[in-house]
């Protein structure tokens, strides 16, 4: 019996070692589902958070710049201190995993409701992938006068400070020192210049990020615009001998004086012809006694012609002290690139022809034939 009881206390306490390891196992498992649960629903949190958009409500627009050789570190971090992406680390591991490449230097609007998607397609193509909420043209051959009325019609802007804001010149002389490249004191700031930024606000579709824009926000936006586009073409611009108030003064007049871009290099040829002979002769174009007079008018008569003032071409040699309008890249190439001809004369004829001559008489015979006479 001893035999037997011995046994089956044996056989209990085996029972009982795999009831009390089983327990244990069970316990284990259950604590590393927990934890692997937990790791999984902290890391997909984790993950969710730094691939979500930082602020699905806010749309303000933020102007962000990636250096030219930023690394996709950089660029990360750049972004997290931004507040464009919520974790830097995450956008590197993302961007890695997609095999994204590509990012291009540059200057960017995002916003802190941009998907990690969006931002990295904006980083590859160099677009602007946020809406505006609205757009402002200003056309080519536009005056300060103009433009302020366009605002004025089309933004919170009030134009007459938008006028008033174009003659300040402790803003102007500000302006100066933002857009050194262009903008030089002694040429905009001359005492008989109407507005010193007169030509400067360049002709382009504006994009506006923002309900209310400010006339700075605004003119900086341009004259950014201006400068990229003018000193793209710096080297010919020196190449010619000629500062860039002369050269955005002459794409002026021929942003008024044609439409077509082969005339347009034929009546930039006219204007160099005249100024190079000896002695030099006066550019005698028609805009720049509009703009003296200050006014429109279908038609210059003769008495027009004698108006006293620095801009007036036919009283004064050379180009007018400053620019009359905008304009619109072909005029400034038109500008640099002159067709090469020999001749000093042309006029517009009432059939939308321009007839150019060598000689006065020959031009005054293309007035004869192809304008109208004057009242």
């Amino acid at each position: 019996m001893s035999s037997n009881n011995g046994y089956s206390d044996l056989r209990n306490q085996r029972v009982k070692e795999a009831k009390i390891s089983r327990i244990i196992i069970i316990t284990i498992i259950a604590v590393l589902l927990i934890v692997i649960s937990a790791v999984g629903y902290f890391t997909y949190n984790y993950l969710s958070e730094g691939l979500s958009p930082v602020d699905p409500n806010d749309h303000t627009i933020k102007e962000i710049e990636i250096p030219l050789g930023s690394s996709v570190d950089q660029i990360g971090e750049i972004l997290e201190e931004k507040d464009i992406i919520d974790n830097s680390t995450i956008f590197k591991y993302y961007v890695k995993f997609k095999n994204e490449t590509g990012f291009q230097a540059g200057e960017y609007k995002l916003s802190s409701s941009m998907k990690m998607d969006n931002i990295i397609e904006s980083l590859k193509t160099g677009k602007i992938l946020v809406e505006p909420l609205f757009t402002v043209t200003i056309p080519e051959g536009t005056t300060i006068e103009e433009i302020a009325e366009i605002y004025d019609e089309n933004t919170s802007i009030d134009g007459e400070e938008f006028l008033e804001m174009m003659t300040d010149e402790s803003y102007i002389q500000s302006l100066v020192e933002l857009y050194p490249g262009i903008l030089n004191e002694e040429d905009i700031l001359q005492e008989d210049i109407r507005y010193p930024l007169e030509g400067y606000l360049y002709a382009a579709t504006y994009p506006f990020f923002e309900e209310d824009p400010t006339i700075e926000q605004v003119v900086e936006k341009m004259l950014q615009e201006t400068q990229d586009r003018v000193m793209a073409y710096t080297v010919d611009i020196e190449n010619m001998g000629l500062t860039y108030h002369e050269v955005i003064t002459m794409a002026s007049l021929i942003e008024e004086e044609a439409v077509g871009e082969e005339d347009r290099k034929m009546i930039s040829g006219v204007f160099y012809n005249r100024m190079n002979r000896e002695p030099e002769m006066p550019l005698q174009t028609d805009p720049t006694v509009l703009y003296a007079l200050g006014e429109h008018k279908e038609q210059v008569l003769y008495e027009d012609l004698e108006v006293e003032s620095p801009y007036n071409t036919y009283v004064n040699s050379g180009l007018p002290i400053g620019p009359i309008s905008n304009f619109r890249e072909n005029a400034l190439q038109a500008a640099l690139y002159p067709e090469e001809h020999d001749y000093l004369y042309f006029v517009a004829g009432y059939d939308g022809e321009v007839y150019y001559a060598e000689t006065n008489e020959e031009h005054n015979q293309n007035i004869q034939e192809h304008r109208p006479p004057q009242d």
